[in-house]
């Protein structure tokens, strides 16, 4: 439950920072999440828009994606890259994650594949 809840807080997160913010991750190790979550069935629209929904600032939130899974009409794929695994964490307590969270449980049957990575860059991202 508790794990379900903290990628669900991390994945209702939308902000990107700025460029000045992204340039001061240069050297840290940033922290990412990758995972699939089913929906309960015919829900996943419904959590789509939750996910969707332009919350307050995520501080240390670097890159936020959201997709369907082409192949299960009730499967969502999330990604996400943080400045900090510690960022991630501090994420949950913001009122509107918690806010998002609350609407969002029902209607999400669980996660089926959930990984953490140190992401090393990409296109938008620093390099470590």
């Amino acid at each position: 439950m508790i794990e379900r809840r903290a990628f669900v807080a991390g994945a209702v997160g939308l902000a990107l920072l700025p460029a000045d913010a992204i340039a001061a991750t240069e050297g840290q190790a940033m922290y990412g999440l990758i995972g699939r979550m089913k929906t309960v069935p015919g829900q996943r629209e419904a959590v789509l828009a939750i996910l969707l929904e332009g919350t307050a600032a995520m501080p240390g939130c670097l890159s936020y994606v959201v997709a369907r899974d082409p192949e299960d009409a009730d499967a969502i794929w999330i990604t996400e890259v943080w400045d900090s695994r510690e960022s991630h964490a501090s994420s949950l307590r913001l009122p509107a994650v918690q806010a998002a969270i609350a609407r969002a449980r029902p209607l999400i049957a669980g996660f089926d594949n959930r990984h953490e990575t140190q992401p090393a860059g990409g296109v938008g991202l620093p390099r470590s």
